[in-house]
């Protein structure tokens, strides 16, 4: 994997220490799109699922993924779409 996967990793483990954590690198689908940059790494799905969100709202769950990964989104990531669990949750 690229820099952009490995810096959502390890910023993501750390803030969080995650009983799952699956990126999928989705750049290939936005080809040709509006954000996509040659290479891919721009657009991301996360899914998260770690006892730091148990009793968070969801949208308060994203914002804090979205606060983790700041320098990312401010600059080489053009996309992310998050699903943050709780452990136990679908």
């Amino acid at each position: 994997m690229g820099a952009i996967f490995d810096a959502i990793q390890e910023k993501l483990t750390a803030a969080f220490q995650p009983i799952r954590l699956e990126i999928v690198d989705d750049s290939d689908r936005h080809a040709g799109h509006a954000g996509a940059r040659e290479g891919g790494e721009s657009h991301f799905n996360v899914t998260i699922e770690s006892p730091a969100f148990a009793g968070v709202a969801r949208v308060a769950r994203q914002r804090l993924v979205y606060h983790a990964l700041a320098d990312e989104l401010a600059g080489p990531l053009h996309a992310l779409s998050v699903k943050a669990l709780a452990p136990g949750e679908g």
